[in-house]
């Protein structure tokens, strides 16, 4: 859903407000996406009131009606991201609520600091930097939204994907792995599936294809030399799991390409 989307952020503060602040009334066109580090403020988007304060993440996505005061007491410090996503897709909104909690890790914390000081400093390029950075903290966002955080993941279940990252032209079994990190097959079958959200019969077959998209897409093999670089005895299964995964049959892949080229130009 996301993949294709390019962050242009034009806008970033290290906002310290002061008794008094706000931000007044009016339509945005563009993506606020603001982190919380202290102190409390209400956000009024599409005239509906939302309370925050430390530890909490703001998206307010472009068409909405948005305005904002800090209250007094405890002034508001926070990290805003004003940004666009390159055209024509700046109508994508992403998939947090006005005000979601708990979203601010240390992991996030540190990129924002990293960021910050590379949006200060604007060395040549600064903004290729800047925008790498971003994309990591938005990656890290929705990559804890969907509960896939990698640094949760069982080092076991670690250690098998990146056996087959590496071996997954060949034929490894699951009681193969099992054996590998010394579990059952059973147990490791619901522990991979647990951690990847996804079957280890699953997991295997979309990295094959995806790799073989990769191989189809530069053009250096046809799709029978590529189904057998990836694994695949079956030809005709590899073409129907292929288009069962990725839309299109593998015959396909170079229209595709030039068919997204042309859509971005």
């Amino acid at each position: 859903m996301f993949h294709h989307l390019v962050p242009n952020v034009f806008l970033f503060v290290d906002r310290r407000c002061f008794p008094g602040w706000t931000i007044e009334q009016r339509k945005i066109g563009f993506h606020d996406l603001t982190f919380v580090m202290d102190g409390k403020a209400c956000y009024v988007i599409n005239g509906k009131e939302h309370l925050v304060e430390a530890g909490d993440l703001i998206y307010v996505p472009g068409g909405s009606i948005r305005e904002a005061y800090t209250f007094d007491s405890s002034p508001m410090h926070a990290y805003p991201f004003n940004f666009h996503w390159a055209g024509p897709h700046n109508h994508q909104a992403l998939p947090f609520d006005i005000v979601t909690k708990r979203m601010i890790t240390k992991e996030i914390v540190t990129y924002i600091r990293d960021f910050k000081q590379v949006w200060m400093d604007k060395q040549p390029f600064y903004m290729i930097r800047a925008r790498a950075l971003f994309e990591m903290i938005l990656h890290r966002l929705l990559t804890n939204f969907y509960r896939q955080a990698t640094s949760r993941t069982d080092p076991r279940i670690k250690r098998v994907v990146d056996y087959i990252t590496d071996h997954y032209a060949e034929q490894i079994q699951l009681g193969e792995m099992a054996e590998m990190v010394q579990l059952h097959p059973v147990y490791l079958g619901k522990l991979f599936k647990h951690h990847t959200g996804s079957t280890y019969k699953e997991y295997i077959n979309r990295i094959r294809i995806n790799s073989a998209e990769m191989m189809l897409l530069a053009g250096d093999f046809t799709v029978t030399e590529t189904a057998a670089r990836c694994g695949f005895q079956d030809i005709y299964y590899f073409s129907n799991l292929f288009k069962q995964i990725k839309g299109y049959p593998p015959s396909m892949a170079k229209k595709v390409l030039e068919d997204t080229k042309k859509a971005w130009d």
